[in-house]
Order: structure tokens, then C-alpha cells, then sequence
């Protein structure tokens, strides 16, 4: 081994606590981005799906009569 690769094995060697910290940060930080991702993902399919299912049942119809509202505008 070269010089050199000592020495960068030497470097690795005596941060490796804090490598080793900052590698399982990172994945902690990974995991939880995409939790966050997935559930909203499933709030979006839920939402939607209620959407779809709200849009299939039958509407009420009403009716109102506007005679009143007709002839008071026509006294004018």
C-alpha cells in the first residue's frame, strides 16, 4: 500500500464513529421523508376515492317556486 492509501485509512479509520452517525442520520432522515410521502399518497387515493364515490350517488332535486319573487318584480 502507498503512503497515501495508509494515510486515507488512517483518516476513515479515526472518524469513523462519526461517519457511521451521520450514515444512520441520513437513512433516519430517508425513512421518515418517505413515510411522510406515503401516507400522504394514501390520504390523496383516499380523498379521491371518496370524491368518486360522493359523485355516483343520486342528487337530490328540489324545486322552488319563483311566483312570488316573479310577480313582486313584475309590480315594480
Amino acid at each position: 500500500m502507498s503512503q497515501e492509501k495508509v494515510d486515507r485509512y488512517k483518516a476513515e479509520k479515526a472518524n469513523r464513529k462519526q461517519i457511521m452517525k451521520k450514515q444512520k442520520m441520513m437513512n433516519m432522515v430517508r425513512k421518515a421523508v418517505l413515510g411522510v410521502l406515503a401516507l400522504a399518497l394514501v390520504g390523496w387515493l383516499g380523498f379521491s376515492a371518496y370524491g368518486t364515490y360522493q359523485d355516483g350517488l343520486p342528487r337530490d332535486v328540489v324545486e322552488i317556486n319563483y311566483d312570488s319573487i316573479t310577480s313582486y318584480l313584475d309590480s315594480l
